[in-house]
């Protein structure tokens, strides 16, 4: 194969640039400017909000991307202040806004918006959201004034709330170190919180607008929109040391690498076929196979796709959505004879309503559906002996508002995406923070029955928030994409590796990561989306290699392992027949430095380099070359496969 490709499409599927952020510094206040928004406000170096941004969302929650202009910074004599004109268009509407950003040495930061409609604008929401981060936050004590003036002293939840922790917000603070408080008053509107791992966000999103009124709503053509945000310091915080390198510690043995799977599209059935000499050496341990009479699927794509699942050597499970509410039972029944005529090749059998697969926001009533205890006890009569699963086939958050009768079903099912809210490279890998508590809080919903999470993908397969995924013809990063660049380049891989850690860490049962092609897949093939370099390659995507490794590692025994930083590296300790085998993953775009505290015998590196030749050979991670010493550079979002030398894992 050659190796003319460029940088951008190796590490992110796409040459698209990415974001571009300028810090700004008032004393020990600092942020980042990024496309007219804030990020990674932090005062003495501690993260006090993970972003401030004023967002504006179409009828399908789809968020524009403002165009800037007249943009103006002055950063010096420990202040700095930012102005600009922003605007947010279609074919069909146009808004128009000032900014001002001011930060003072003192901590104090304000960002004020005055907004007006150029046109009729349609939206579901204009205005600000302020993320609060996960790390020092969450089950932390919060302190809130509401716009009545009334007081209250709560706590940021620790398990996923599915509805608002606090409505009706004028001012929230948090400890941001002993004795030190930030406060972040809100003005303009009536704010409340929404618990953001619900969709897998690394935040507590506060935002304008309460979701109990009714969207979308349309602002009139002349009308203006003035808001701001202020962040005030109370105290002292101490600037940290030096930070270390990033290192790795072990401990005991943690359980089992839980068996890993793939979802299915029947659309991707005939494609998938045309690729078996690579899929068929993946080694997964089951294929979810989708099923929707609502887009005319039947007895044939049920066939291909178990056909496929064979080919690969995997267990078919069947996800069948229910289209019927009165005649549901009738429906259940013609789908368990189909399965016979098939020849009961579904093991496991997840069913969902379809009026289910559509978001449900906390205080709205539900859309008539067959009575779960019913809709299962036919299931049991049509599929006798099998494994019988129930949730959601879309995202945490439903399940969380619309919990499943655990008692009834065998195993309980969700799915998550990275870019419900937004599309950039560092939120999509912010997510992977959010996995420890969907897992704690997903076990609780679950009652003690397995937890089948996916498949997942970084792009998102169904849109429970609108009509439609984006499409994505011009391969760029958005969010809700549905073709997301990222699953071809090595950011996918990095993250996909990361998502299996934190999921088998918690003791979820089987897991299920992308696709064998298709917008998900793990392999090229022909398809009506852009996938630059593979559309002339025929090959396998860094992310392949990845899900390889991980199905053979399945029921091998898991080792403790304690990450100094578990933002920038994450990974899997596994003892198998040949000693004590690490897969690591640079969770960044910049090179990282890791002490592994012992001594590497052998690694394989998946990285820019590697890219191409890793393509063209399904066994590349395999190979693995000598190594000595105990320090580990990854380029930015190299995957490594590493052999510890033998009897030195008892080292740390």
């Amino acid at each position: 194969m050659t190796a003319v490709t460029s940088r951008g499409v190796k590490l992110c599927g796409t040459d698209e640039s990415g974001p571009t952020s300028r810090l700004l510094r008032a004393g020990p206040l600092s942020v980042e400017l990024e496309n007219g928004n804030l990020r990674y406000v932090r005062f003495a170096e501690i993260e006090v909000l993970r972003g401030i941004a004023f967002l504006v969302r179409d009828e399908n929650w789809g968020t524009f991307t403002p165009t800037i202009t007249d943009l103006d910074v002055e950063d010096d004599d420990g202040a700095f202040r930012a102005s600009y004109r922003g605007a947010c268009a279609d074919a069909k509407r146009r808004l128009v806004y000032t900014a001002e950003i001011v930060g003072r040495h003192d901590g104090s930061l304000a960002f004020t918006v005055v907004a007006t409609a150029e046109t009729d604008f349609e939206t579901n929401r204009t205005g600000f959201v302020v993320l609060h981060p996960l790390a020092g936050v969450a089950g932390r004590t919060m302190r809130v004034v509401h716009t009545d003036r009334r007081e209250e002293t709560g706590r940021f939840p620790e398990l996923i709330k599915p509805s608002q922790p606090v409505f009706d917000i004028r001012s929230l603070a948090h400890e941001i170190a002993p004795g030190a408080w930030a406060t972040c008053t809100m003005e303009g509107d009536a704010f409340e919180m929404e618990d953001q791992r619900n969709w897998s966000d690394a935040s507590y999103k506060t935002y304008v607008r309460p979701l109990a009124l009714p969207w979308p709503y349309t602002i009139e053509a002349g009308s203006n929109i003035e808001q701001r945000i202020i962040l005030t310091i109370e105290g002292e915080a101490a600037e940290p040391a030096a930070e270390p390198p990033v290192t790795l510690r072990l401990g005991p043995a943690e359980g089992k690498i839980p068996p890993l799977g793939m979802g299915l599209d029947p659309d991707d059935a005939e494609a998938a076929l045309g690729r078996m000499e690579a899929l068929g050496r993946l080694g997964i341990a089951h294929l979810v196979c989708h099923h929707d009479p609502r887009r005319g699927h039947g007895r044939s794509t049920l066939a291909r796709q178990v056909e496929v699942a064979r080919a690969m050597g995997a267990e078919p499970w069947l996800e069948a959505v229910i289209v019927s509410v009165d005649g549901f039972e009738e429906e259940v029944a013609a789908l368990g004879a189909l399965a016979a005529d098939l020849g009961q090749p579904f093991a496991t059998i997840l069913l969902s309503p379809a009026s289910d697969l559509k978001c449900t926001l906390p205080g709205s009533v539900w859309p008539k559906t067959p009575p779960a205890p019913a809709l299962f006890e036919a299931a049991r009569r049509a599929f006798p002996g099998k494994r019988l699963g129930g949730g959601m086939f879309s995202y945490f958050t439903e399940l969380n508002r619309k919990r499943p009768p655990s008692e009834r079903l065998d195993v309980v099912g969700f799915t998550t995406s990275t870019m419900v809210h937004a599309g950039d490279d560092r939120s999509v890998i912010e997510t992977l923070q959010a996995l420890p508590a969907i897992a704690r809080s997903a076990k609780i919903i679950a009652a003690g029955k397995p937890l089948a999470v996916g498949p997942s993908a970084i792009g998102m397969r169904d849109n429970p928030y609108g009509e439609a995924v984006k499409q994505n013809p011009g391969n760029i990063r958005q969010a809700m994409n549905w073709n997301d660049p990222r699953q071809r380049g090595l950011l996918g891989a990095a993250w996909n590796l990361g998502y299996f850690a934190r999921l088998a860490e918690a003791g979820i049962s089987a897991v299920a990561l992308g696709a064998p092609v298709g917008p998900f897949g793990a392999a090229s093939a022909e398809s009506v989306f852009p996938q630059p370099w593979y559309d002339t390659h025929e090959g396998v995507y860094p992310v392949y290699h990845v899900l390889r490794g991980l199905a053979r590692l399945r029921g091998r025994t898991m080792l403790r392992l304690d990450i100094s930083r578990t933002d920038r590296l994450l990974g899997l300790a596994v003892e198998t027949n040949d000693g004590l085998r690490l897969w690591l993953a640079n969770l960044g775009p910049e090179p990282l430095t890791v002490d592994l505290g012992m001594p590497i015998e052998a690694l394989a590196v998946l990285d820019a380099e590697s890219f191409v030749a890793a393509a063209g050979d399904s066994s590349f991670m395999d190979k693995l070359a000598p190594h000595s010493g105990g320090m580990l550079v990854l380029d930015s979002y190299a995957v490594a496969h590493v052999k510890i030398a033998h009897n030195q894992q008892d080292m740390n």
